[in-house]
Protein backbone atom coordinates (compact mmCIF):
# COMPACT_ATOMS: atom_id res chain seq x y z
CA UNK A 1 0.00 0.00 0.00
CA UNK A 2 1.37 3.39 -0.90
CA UNK A 3 2.15 6.01 1.70
CA UNK A 4 -0.43 8.47 0.37
CA UNK A 5 -3.20 5.88 0.39
CA UNK A 6 -2.47 4.99 4.00
CA UNK A 7 -2.49 8.69 4.95
CA UNK A 8 -5.85 9.15 3.23
CA UNK A 9 -7.26 6.19 5.17
CA UNK A 10 -5.97 7.67 8.43
CA UNK A 11 -7.53 11.00 7.46
CA UNK A 12 -10.89 9.30 6.82
CA UNK A 13 -10.74 7.66 10.25
CA UNK A 14 -9.92 11.04 11.80
CA UNK A 15 -13.17 12.35 10.34
CA UNK A 16 -15.39 9.32 11.03
CA UNK A 17 -14.43 9.00 14.71
CA UNK A 18 -15.61 12.44 15.83
CA UNK A 19 -18.68 12.17 13.60
CA UNK A 20 -19.65 9.01 15.47
CA UNK A 21 -19.10 10.77 18.80
CA UNK A 22 -21.25 13.69 17.65
CA UNK A 23 -24.05 11.37 16.54
CA UNK A 24 -24.01 9.20 19.67
CA UNK A 25 -23.69 12.13 22.06
CA UNK A 26 -26.44 14.13 20.44
CA UNK A 27 -28.78 11.15 20.26
CA UNK A 28 -28.28 10.23 23.90
CA UNK A 29 -28.64 13.81 25.13
CA UNK A 30 -31.85 14.32 23.15
CA UNK A 31 -33.19 11.06 24.60
CA UNK A 32 -32.27 12.14 28.11
CA UNK A 33 -33.93 15.52 27.60
CA UNK A 34 -37.06 13.75 26.40
CA UNK A 35 -37.18 11.71 29.60
CA UNK A 36 -36.29 14.48 32.03
CA UNK A 37 -36.61 18.01 30.63
CA UNK A 38 -35.82 19.65 33.98
CA UNK A 39 -32.20 18.46 33.81
CA UNK A 40 -31.52 20.41 30.62
CA UNK A 41 -28.70 22.65 31.96
CA UNK A 42 -26.66 19.71 33.26
CA UNK A 43 -27.17 17.63 30.12
CA UNK A 44 -26.42 20.57 27.84
CA UNK A 45 -23.18 21.39 29.66
CA UNK A 46 -21.95 17.79 29.56
CA UNK A 47 -22.89 17.47 25.88
CA UNK A 48 -21.04 20.66 24.91
CA UNK A 49 -17.90 19.61 26.80
CA UNK A 50 -17.91 16.16 25.15
CA UNK A 51 -18.41 17.66 21.68
CA UNK A 52 -15.60 20.17 22.22
CA UNK A 53 -13.20 17.39 23.22
CA UNK A 54 -14.18 15.31 20.19
CA UNK A 55 -13.75 18.29 17.88
CA UNK A 56 -10.35 19.17 19.32
CA UNK A 57 -9.14 15.60 18.85
CA UNK A 58 -10.32 15.69 15.25
CA UNK A 59 -8.48 18.95 14.59
CA UNK A 60 -5.27 17.64 16.17
CA UNK A 61 -5.47 14.42 14.14
CA UNK A 62 -6.06 16.35 10.92
CA UNK A 63 -3.09 18.61 11.65
CA UNK A 64 -0.89 15.55 12.18
CA UNK A 65 -2.04 14.02 8.89
CA UNK A 66 -1.45 17.31 7.05
CA UNK A 67 2.03 17.43 8.54
CA UNK A 68 2.70 13.88 7.35
CA UNK A 69 1.44 14.78 3.86
CA UNK A 70 3.73 17.78 3.63
CA UNK A 71 6.81 15.81 4.69
CA UNK A 72 6.61 13.41 1.73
Amino acid sequence: MSRNLSLVLIFCLCILGPCAVFAAGTFSSISALGRNPSSAPKIFTAMIIALVFAQSLAIIAMLIVFQLFSSS
